[in-house]
Protein backbone atom coordinates (compact mmCIF):
# COMPACT_ATOMS: atom_id res chain seq x y z
CA UNK A 1 0.00 0.00 0.00
CA UNK A 2 1.18 3.55 -0.75
CA UNK A 3 2.76 5.26 2.25
CA UNK A 4 0.18 8.01 2.69
CA UNK A 5 -2.77 5.66 2.17
CA UNK A 6 -1.46 3.53 5.01
CA UNK A 7 -0.78 6.67 7.08
CA UNK A 8 -4.26 8.16 6.70
CA UNK A 9 -6.12 4.87 6.94
CA UNK A 10 -4.35 3.99 10.19
CA UNK A 11 -4.97 7.50 11.55
CA UNK A 12 -8.70 7.31 10.87
CA UNK A 13 -8.90 3.79 12.28
CA UNK A 14 -7.60 4.89 15.68
CA UNK A 15 -9.15 8.38 15.77
CA UNK A 16 -11.33 9.10 18.78
CA UNK A 17 -12.88 12.41 17.72
CA UNK A 18 -15.12 13.19 14.75
CA UNK A 19 -13.74 15.46 12.05
CA UNK A 20 -15.59 18.77 12.14
CA UNK A 21 -16.67 20.94 9.23
CA UNK A 22 -19.21 23.60 8.37
CA UNK A 23 -22.02 21.06 7.96
CA UNK A 24 -21.32 19.29 11.24
CA UNK A 25 -19.04 16.49 12.36
CA UNK A 26 -18.33 13.21 10.59
CA UNK A 27 -17.18 10.11 12.44
CA UNK A 28 -13.82 8.62 11.39
CA UNK A 29 -15.42 5.27 10.60
CA UNK A 30 -17.82 6.99 8.20
CA UNK A 31 -14.91 8.57 6.36
CA UNK A 32 -13.12 5.22 6.21
CA UNK A 33 -16.20 3.57 4.75
CA UNK A 34 -16.60 6.37 2.21
CA UNK A 35 -12.93 6.15 1.22
CA UNK A 36 -13.18 2.43 0.62
CA UNK A 37 -16.34 2.91 -1.41
CA UNK A 38 -14.60 5.52 -3.57
CA UNK A 39 -11.64 3.19 -4.07
CA UNK A 40 -14.06 0.46 -5.18
CA UNK A 41 -15.72 2.79 -7.69
CA UNK A 42 -12.36 3.84 -9.12
CA UNK A 43 -11.22 0.24 -9.48
CA UNK A 44 -14.52 -0.62 -11.19
CA UNK A 45 -13.82 2.19 -13.64
CA UNK A 46 -10.45 0.57 -14.34
CA UNK A 47 -8.26 3.32 -12.91
CA UNK A 48 -4.69 2.94 -14.19
CA UNK A 49 -1.71 2.75 -11.82
CA UNK A 50 -0.71 6.29 -10.79
CA UNK A 51 -3.57 7.82 -12.79
CA UNK A 52 -4.23 11.44 -11.75
CA UNK A 53 -7.76 12.03 -10.43
CA UNK A 54 -9.30 15.47 -9.91
CA UNK A 55 -10.72 15.84 -6.40
CA UNK A 56 -13.06 18.77 -5.70
CA UNK A 57 -12.33 20.04 -2.20
CA UNK A 58 -14.26 22.49 -0.02
CA UNK A 59 -12.65 21.83 3.38
CA UNK A 60 -15.36 19.32 4.21
CA UNK A 61 -14.39 16.13 6.09
CA UNK A 62 -15.43 14.20 2.96
CA UNK A 63 -12.39 15.69 1.22
CA UNK A 64 -10.20 13.43 3.37
CA UNK A 65 -12.24 10.42 2.31
CA UNK A 66 -11.77 11.34 -1.36
CA UNK A 67 -8.03 11.73 -0.82
CA UNK A 68 -7.74 8.34 0.88
CA UNK A 69 -10.01 6.64 -1.65
CA UNK A 70 -7.84 7.75 -4.56
CA UNK A 71 -4.69 6.56 -2.77
CA UNK A 72 -6.25 3.21 -1.90
CA UNK A 73 -7.10 2.73 -5.59
CA UNK A 74 -3.51 3.53 -6.60
CA UNK A 75 -4.27 6.96 -8.08
CA UNK A 76 -2.73 10.41 -7.66
CA UNK A 77 -4.75 13.19 -6.02
CA UNK A 78 -5.12 16.47 -7.92
CA UNK A 79 -6.92 18.89 -5.56
CA UNK A 80 -9.30 21.40 -7.14
CA UNK A 81 -11.14 24.00 -5.08
CA UNK A 82 -14.91 23.64 -5.25
CA UNK A 83 -15.28 27.35 -6.01
CA UNK A 84 -12.70 27.34 -8.80
CA UNK A 85 -13.80 29.03 -11.99
CA UNK A 86 -14.81 26.74 -14.84
CA UNK A 87 -11.80 27.94 -16.82
CA UNK A 88 -9.48 26.97 -13.96
CA UNK A 89 -11.03 23.52 -13.64
CA UNK A 90 -10.79 22.93 -17.37
CA UNK A 91 -7.16 24.05 -17.35
CA UNK A 92 -6.26 21.61 -14.58
CA UNK A 93 -8.08 18.80 -16.32
CA UNK A 94 -6.17 19.44 -19.54
CA UNK A 95 -2.86 19.78 -17.72
CA UNK A 96 -3.10 16.40 -16.01
CA UNK A 97 -5.26 14.68 -18.65
CA UNK A 98 -7.74 13.62 -15.99
CA UNK A 99 -10.43 11.12 -16.94
CA UNK A 100 -12.01 10.93 -13.48
CA UNK A 101 -13.22 13.53 -11.03
CA UNK A 102 -14.53 13.14 -7.48
CA UNK A 103 -17.04 15.52 -5.92
CA UNK A 104 -18.45 15.23 -2.43
CA UNK A 105 -21.10 12.69 -3.45
CA UNK A 106 -20.00 10.92 -6.59
CA UNK A 107 -17.27 9.84 -8.98
CA UNK A 108 -17.60 11.35 -12.46
CA UNK A 109 -16.11 10.39 -15.81
CA UNK A 110 -14.99 13.67 -17.41
CA UNK A 111 -12.98 12.32 -20.37
CA UNK A 112 -13.21 9.27 -22.57
CA UNK A 113 -9.66 8.00 -22.23
CA UNK A 114 -7.13 7.95 -19.39
CA UNK A 115 -3.94 9.99 -19.68
CA UNK A 116 -0.74 8.31 -20.83
CA UNK A 117 1.39 6.66 -18.17
CA UNK A 118 4.03 8.98 -16.74
CA UNK A 119 7.14 7.64 -15.05
CA UNK A 120 7.27 10.74 -12.83
CA UNK A 121 3.96 9.76 -11.21
CA UNK A 122 4.93 6.18 -10.33
CA UNK A 123 5.54 7.06 -6.66
CA UNK A 124 3.37 10.18 -6.60
CA UNK A 125 0.68 11.04 -4.05
CA UNK A 126 -0.30 14.56 -5.09
CA UNK A 127 -0.08 17.04 -7.91
CA UNK A 128 -0.38 20.51 -6.39
CA UNK A 129 -0.61 23.50 -8.69
CA UNK A 130 1.15 26.61 -7.43
CA UNK A 131 -0.91 29.75 -7.00
CA UNK A 132 0.82 31.46 -9.89
CA UNK A 133 1.81 34.53 -7.86
CA UNK A 134 5.24 34.53 -9.48
CA UNK A 135 4.33 33.19 -12.90
CA UNK A 136 2.17 30.56 -14.55
CA UNK A 137 0.91 27.80 -12.24
CA UNK A 138 3.08 24.71 -12.26
CA UNK A 139 2.11 21.16 -11.32
CA UNK A 140 4.31 20.14 -8.37
CA UNK A 141 4.46 16.35 -8.01
CA UNK A 142 4.71 15.22 -4.37
CA UNK A 143 5.84 11.67 -3.53
CA UNK A 144 4.25 9.36 -0.95
CA UNK A 145 7.44 8.47 0.89
CA UNK A 146 8.78 12.02 0.86
CA UNK A 147 5.68 13.62 2.37
CA UNK A 148 5.37 10.77 4.88
CA UNK A 149 8.97 11.42 5.91
CA UNK A 150 8.28 15.13 6.31
CA UNK A 151 5.29 14.35 8.51
CA UNK A 152 7.57 12.38 10.83
CA UNK A 153 9.90 15.39 11.10
CA UNK A 154 7.00 17.74 11.82
CA UNK A 155 5.63 15.35 14.41
CA UNK A 156 8.89 15.60 16.33
CA UNK A 157 9.12 19.36 15.85
CA UNK A 158 5.58 20.41 16.77
CA UNK A 159 4.64 17.69 19.27
CA UNK A 160 0.90 17.70 18.82
CA UNK A 161 -1.01 15.41 21.17
CA UNK A 162 -4.30 13.54 21.26
CA UNK A 163 -5.62 16.22 23.63
CA UNK A 164 -5.20 18.98 21.05
CA UNK A 165 -7.97 20.62 19.07
CA UNK A 166 -6.53 21.88 15.79
CA UNK A 167 -8.37 24.54 13.77
CA UNK A 168 -7.48 24.67 10.06
CA UNK A 169 -8.83 27.56 7.97
CA UNK A 170 -6.33 26.58 5.26
CA UNK A 171 -7.64 24.98 2.09
CA UNK A 172 -6.81 21.33 1.40
CA UNK A 173 -5.66 22.40 -2.05
CA UNK A 174 -2.64 23.93 -0.27
CA UNK A 175 0.26 21.84 1.11
CA UNK A 176 0.08 23.70 4.43
CA UNK A 177 -3.56 22.65 4.93
CA UNK A 178 -2.83 19.08 3.83
CA UNK A 179 0.09 18.35 6.15
CA UNK A 180 -1.52 19.99 9.19
CA UNK A 181 -4.68 17.91 8.68
CA UNK A 182 -2.78 14.65 8.16
CA UNK A 183 -0.56 15.25 11.17
CA UNK A 184 -3.55 16.13 13.36
CA UNK A 185 -5.32 12.89 12.47
CA UNK A 186 -2.18 10.83 12.92
CA UNK A 187 -1.84 12.23 16.44
CA UNK A 188 -5.46 11.44 17.27
CA UNK A 189 -6.22 15.13 17.86
CA UNK A 190 -9.52 16.83 17.08
CA UNK A 191 -9.53 18.35 13.60
CA UNK A 192 -11.72 21.35 12.77
CA UNK A 193 -11.80 22.29 9.07
CA UNK A 194 -12.95 25.85 8.35
CA UNK A 195 -14.36 26.07 4.79
CA UNK A 196 -13.99 29.81 4.33
CA UNK A 197 -11.93 32.21 6.40
CA UNK A 198 -13.57 35.19 8.04
CA UNK A 199 -12.32 36.76 11.28
CA UNK A 200 -15.71 36.23 12.90
CA UNK A 201 -16.00 32.60 11.84
CA UNK A 202 -12.49 31.76 12.93
CA UNK A 203 -13.10 33.43 16.30
CA UNK A 204 -16.07 31.13 16.86
CA UNK A 205 -14.01 28.07 15.97
CA UNK A 206 -11.23 29.06 18.38
CA UNK A 207 -13.63 29.72 21.23
CA UNK A 208 -14.63 26.05 21.34
CA UNK A 209 -11.53 24.84 23.17
CA UNK A 210 -9.04 24.94 20.29
CA UNK A 211 -5.42 24.53 21.35
CA UNK A 212 -3.71 24.87 17.95
CA UNK A 213 -4.33 27.22 15.03
CA UNK A 214 -2.74 26.86 11.59
CA UNK A 215 -3.04 30.05 9.53
CA UNK A 216 -1.15 32.17 7.02
CA UNK A 217 0.02 35.60 8.28
CA UNK A 218 -2.68 37.40 6.28
CA UNK A 219 -5.33 35.61 8.33
CA UNK A 220 -3.59 36.50 11.59
CA UNK A 221 -3.33 40.12 10.46
CA UNK A 222 -7.07 40.21 9.84
CA UNK A 223 -7.68 38.98 13.42
CA UNK A 224 -5.58 41.69 15.07
CA UNK A 225 -7.66 44.41 16.70
CA UNK A 226 -10.83 42.33 16.80
CA UNK A 227 -12.54 40.68 19.73
CA UNK A 228 -11.08 37.21 20.12
CA UNK A 229 -11.71 34.59 22.78
CA UNK A 230 -9.32 31.65 22.57
CA UNK A 231 -8.67 30.68 26.18
CA UNK A 232 -7.09 27.31 25.40
CA UNK A 233 -4.96 28.32 22.40
CA UNK A 234 -1.36 27.27 23.03
CA UNK A 235 0.22 27.07 19.55
CA UNK A 236 -0.01 29.04 16.34
CA UNK A 237 1.51 27.48 13.22
CA UNK A 238 2.05 30.06 10.52
CA UNK A 239 3.72 30.06 7.13
CA UNK A 240 3.02 30.38 3.42
CA UNK A 241 4.32 33.97 3.33
CA UNK A 242 6.71 36.11 5.33
CA UNK A 243 5.67 36.82 8.91
CA UNK A 244 6.73 40.41 9.73
CA UNK A 245 8.18 41.08 13.18
CA UNK A 246 5.60 43.82 13.77
CA UNK A 247 2.76 41.41 13.09
CA UNK A 248 4.32 38.93 15.48
CA UNK A 249 4.29 41.53 18.23
CA UNK A 250 0.62 42.30 17.60
CA UNK A 251 -0.36 38.62 17.63
CA UNK A 252 1.56 37.98 20.84
CA UNK A 253 -0.12 40.95 22.48
CA UNK A 254 -3.52 39.59 21.44
CA UNK A 255 -2.76 35.95 22.36
CA UNK A 256 0.04 36.03 24.95
CA UNK A 257 -0.31 32.34 25.88
CA UNK A 258 0.05 31.05 22.33
CA UNK A 259 3.55 30.14 21.15
CA UNK A 260 4.14 31.01 17.51
CA UNK A 261 5.93 28.60 15.15
CA UNK A 262 6.99 30.57 12.07
CA UNK A 263 7.50 27.97 9.31
CA UNK A 264 9.16 28.73 5.99
CA UNK A 265 9.11 26.41 3.01
CA UNK A 266 7.86 25.84 -0.51
CA UNK A 267 5.53 23.31 -2.07
CA UNK A 268 8.50 22.14 -4.15
CA UNK A 269 10.61 21.41 -1.07
CA UNK A 270 7.90 19.69 0.92
CA UNK A 271 7.16 22.74 3.12
CA UNK A 272 8.59 23.73 6.51
CA UNK A 273 12.30 23.86 5.64
CA UNK A 274 13.04 26.47 8.32
CA UNK A 275 11.45 27.17 11.66
CA UNK A 276 11.59 30.02 14.14
CA UNK A 277 10.08 28.46 17.29
CA UNK A 278 8.38 30.37 20.11
CA UNK A 279 11.41 30.42 22.39
CA UNK A 280 13.53 32.23 19.79
CA UNK A 281 11.12 34.93 18.70
CA UNK A 282 12.87 37.71 20.63
CA UNK A 283 16.42 37.44 19.33
CA UNK A 284 15.24 35.78 16.11
CA UNK A 285 12.76 38.50 15.14
CA UNK A 286 12.77 39.22 11.42
CA UNK A 287 14.33 35.88 10.51
CA UNK A 288 12.94 32.51 9.40
CA UNK A 289 15.10 30.76 11.98
CA UNK A 290 17.19 27.71 11.26
CA UNK A 291 16.76 24.62 9.04
CA UNK A 292 14.45 21.85 10.15
CA UNK A 293 15.61 18.25 10.43
CA UNK A 294 17.21 16.86 7.26
CA UNK A 295 17.42 20.22 5.47
CA UNK A 296 20.64 21.73 4.15
CA UNK A 297 20.91 25.14 2.52
CA UNK A 298 23.25 27.64 0.92
CA UNK A 299 23.04 31.22 -0.30
CA UNK A 300 24.53 31.90 -3.73
CA UNK A 301 25.27 35.02 -5.76
CA UNK A 302 24.61 35.69 -9.42
CA UNK A 303 27.84 33.87 -10.28
CA UNK A 304 26.62 30.70 -8.53
CA UNK A 305 29.18 30.99 -5.75
CA UNK A 306 28.48 31.00 -2.03
CA UNK A 307 27.99 34.48 -0.61
CA UNK A 308 29.69 35.57 2.63
CA UNK A 309 27.49 35.65 5.72
CA UNK A 310 25.56 38.90 5.88
CA UNK A 311 25.53 39.26 2.07
CA UNK A 312 22.30 38.59 0.23
CA UNK A 313 21.91 36.00 -2.49
CA UNK A 314 19.49 33.32 -3.64
CA UNK A 315 18.44 30.81 -0.98
CA UNK A 316 18.89 27.24 -2.21
CA UNK A 317 17.61 24.22 -0.28
CA UNK A 318 18.53 20.54 -0.34
CA UNK A 319 16.10 18.19 1.35
CA UNK A 320 15.14 14.50 1.14
CA UNK A 321 11.49 15.61 1.19
CA UNK A 322 11.40 17.69 -2.00
CA UNK A 323 9.16 17.24 -5.02
CA UNK A 324 9.58 14.47 -7.56
CA UNK A 325 9.50 17.15 -10.26
CA UNK A 326 7.26 19.48 -12.23
CA UNK A 327 4.55 17.67 -14.18
CA UNK A 328 5.50 17.16 -17.84
CA UNK A 329 8.35 19.67 -17.62
CA UNK A 330 11.72 17.98 -17.09
CA UNK A 331 13.57 21.04 -18.44
CA UNK A 332 12.04 23.31 -15.80
CA UNK A 333 12.70 20.69 -13.13
CA UNK A 334 16.37 20.51 -14.06
CA UNK A 335 16.71 24.30 -14.22
CA UNK A 336 15.19 24.65 -10.75
CA UNK A 337 18.07 22.82 -9.07
CA UNK A 338 21.71 23.77 -8.61
CA UNK A 339 24.00 20.96 -7.46
CA UNK A 340 21.11 19.17 -5.78
CA UNK A 341 19.74 22.32 -4.13
CA UNK A 342 16.34 23.74 -5.12
CA UNK A 343 16.56 27.37 -6.16
CA UNK A 344 13.83 29.08 -4.17
CA UNK A 345 13.91 32.44 -5.93
CA UNK A 346 14.05 34.10 -2.51
CA UNK A 347 16.81 36.53 -1.65
CA UNK A 348 18.26 35.76 1.76
CA UNK A 349 21.24 36.40 3.98
CA UNK A 350 22.74 34.50 6.89
CA UNK A 351 22.87 36.63 10.03
CA UNK A 352 25.72 36.61 12.51
CA UNK A 353 23.63 34.47 14.86
CA UNK A 354 23.29 31.78 12.16
CA UNK A 355 19.62 32.43 11.48
CA UNK A 356 18.46 33.10 7.94
CA UNK A 357 16.65 36.27 6.93
CA UNK A 358 14.58 36.68 3.76
CA UNK A 359 15.11 40.08 2.13
CA UNK A 360 13.00 39.70 -1.03
CA UNK A 361 12.40 37.70 -4.19
CA UNK A 362 14.54 37.76 -7.30
CA UNK A 363 11.47 38.25 -9.52
CA UNK A 364 10.13 41.02 -7.28
CA UNK A 365 13.21 43.23 -7.36
CA UNK A 366 12.28 46.77 -8.35
CA UNK A 367 14.57 48.55 -10.82
CA UNK A 368 13.96 52.23 -10.12
CA UNK A 369 16.20 54.64 -12.01
CA UNK A 370 18.99 52.05 -12.09
CA UNK A 371 18.71 51.20 -8.38
CA UNK A 372 17.78 47.64 -7.40
CA UNK A 373 15.34 47.56 -4.48
CA UNK A 374 13.88 44.59 -2.57
CA UNK A 375 10.23 45.41 -1.86
CA UNK A 376 10.22 43.27 1.29
CA UNK A 377 12.51 45.88 2.88
CA UNK A 378 9.94 48.60 2.17
CA UNK A 379 7.11 46.39 3.46
CA UNK A 380 8.94 45.85 6.74
CA UNK A 381 9.68 49.54 7.21
CA UNK A 382 6.13 50.73 6.53
CA UNK A 383 4.70 47.97 8.73
CA UNK A 384 6.81 49.22 11.63
CA UNK A 385 4.95 52.58 11.63
CA UNK A 386 2.69 52.74 14.71
CA UNK A 387 -0.35 53.55 12.58
CA UNK A 388 0.16 50.83 9.95
CA UNK A 389 -1.37 47.37 10.23
CA UNK A 390 0.12 46.01 6.98
CA UNK A 391 1.95 47.10 3.85
CA UNK A 392 2.81 45.60 0.48
CA UNK A 393 4.92 47.24 -2.21
CA UNK A 394 5.90 46.50 -5.79
CA UNK A 395 7.29 48.10 -8.90
CA UNK A 396 4.92 49.57 -11.48
CA UNK A 397 5.83 50.85 -14.97
CA UNK A 398 7.09 54.43 -15.08
CA UNK A 399 8.12 56.34 -18.21
CA UNK A 400 10.89 58.27 -16.46
CA UNK A 401 12.29 55.80 -13.93
CA UNK A 402 11.56 52.50 -15.65
CA UNK A 403 9.75 51.39 -12.50
CA UNK A 404 8.25 53.41 -9.68
CA UNK A 405 7.58 52.11 -6.18
CA UNK A 406 3.93 51.71 -5.27
CA UNK A 407 2.81 50.68 -1.78
CA UNK A 408 -0.57 49.49 -0.53
CA UNK A 409 -1.02 50.34 3.15
CA UNK A 410 -3.67 49.10 5.58
CA UNK A 411 -4.03 51.59 8.46
CA UNK A 412 -4.72 50.47 12.00
CA UNK A 413 -8.21 51.27 13.30
CA UNK A 414 -8.42 54.92 14.26
CA UNK A 415 -5.07 55.86 12.70
CA UNK A 416 -5.00 59.13 10.78
CA UNK A 417 -2.50 58.68 7.97
CA UNK A 418 -1.76 60.57 4.79
CA UNK A 419 0.46 59.43 1.97
CA UNK A 420 2.69 62.52 2.22
CA UNK A 421 3.17 62.15 5.98
CA UNK A 422 4.01 58.47 5.64
CA UNK A 423 6.48 59.18 2.85
CA UNK A 424 8.20 61.83 4.99
CA UNK A 425 8.37 59.39 7.89
CA UNK A 426 9.91 56.74 5.61
CA UNK A 427 12.43 59.23 4.19
CA UNK A 428 13.87 59.70 7.68
CA UNK A 429 14.54 55.98 7.99
CA UNK A 430 15.51 54.69 4.56
CA UNK A 431 17.47 55.84 1.52
CA UNK A 432 15.56 58.39 -0.53
CA UNK A 433 15.43 56.22 -3.65
CA UNK A 434 13.60 53.52 -1.65
CA UNK A 435 10.78 55.81 -0.49
CA UNK A 436 7.51 54.81 -2.23
CA UNK A 437 6.57 57.11 -5.09
CA UNK A 438 2.89 56.33 -4.53
CA UNK A 439 0.98 55.11 -1.47
CA UNK A 440 -2.63 53.93 -1.58
CA UNK A 441 -4.67 53.16 1.52
CA UNK A 442 -6.94 50.12 1.49
CA UNK A 443 -8.86 48.02 4.01
CA UNK A 444 -7.00 44.85 3.02
CA UNK A 445 -3.94 43.81 1.04
CA UNK A 446 -4.40 42.04 -2.31
CA UNK A 447 -4.74 38.31 -1.68
CA UNK A 448 -4.31 35.24 -3.87
CA UNK A 449 -6.52 32.11 -3.97
CA UNK A 450 -4.82 30.49 -0.95
CA UNK A 451 -5.23 33.58 1.22
CA UNK A 452 -1.61 34.71 0.90
CA UNK A 453 -0.71 38.27 0.00
CA UNK A 454 -0.33 38.72 -3.75
CA UNK A 455 2.39 41.19 -4.70
CA UNK A 456 1.27 41.25 -8.32
CA UNK A 457 -2.02 42.65 -7.02
CA UNK A 458 -0.29 45.95 -6.19
CA UNK A 459 -0.09 46.85 -9.88
CA UNK A 460 -3.77 46.00 -10.32
CA UNK A 461 -4.74 48.30 -7.44
CA UNK A 462 -2.55 51.06 -8.91
CA UNK A 463 -4.29 50.75 -12.28
CA UNK A 464 -7.70 50.88 -10.60
CA UNK A 465 -6.78 53.98 -8.62
CA UNK A 466 -5.46 55.63 -11.79
CA UNK A 467 -8.65 54.75 -13.67
CA UNK A 468 -6.81 52.47 -16.09
CA UNK A 469 -8.12 49.11 -17.41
Amino acid sequence: MAALADYLQAALARAQSPIEGADGAVAPEQLLARARAIAGELVALKISPAEPVLATFSNHPADLAAMLGIWLAGGVVVPLHADAAARTAEGLQRAVGARLRIGRDRVEIVAATPPPARELLRQAALILFTSGSTGSPKGVVIGHDRLAGKLEVLDRLLRLSAQDGVVVPLQLTFIFGIWVSLLTLQRGARLVLVPKFTPEGLSRSLAGGATVLAAVPSMLRAMVGGKLEAPALGKILTGGELFPAALGESVRAMLPRAGIYDLYGLTETGSCDFCLPPGERGEGAGSIGRPTEGVDFRVIGEDGRLTPDGTSGELCIRTPFDMLGYLDDPALTAASFSEGHFRTGDLARVRTDGRVEIVGRLKDIISRGGNKIAPAEIDALLSSHPGVAAALSAGIPDARLGEAICAIVVPKPGAELTADALRRWAAERIEKFKVPDTIYFRDTLPLGPTGKVLRSGVARVAREMAGQP
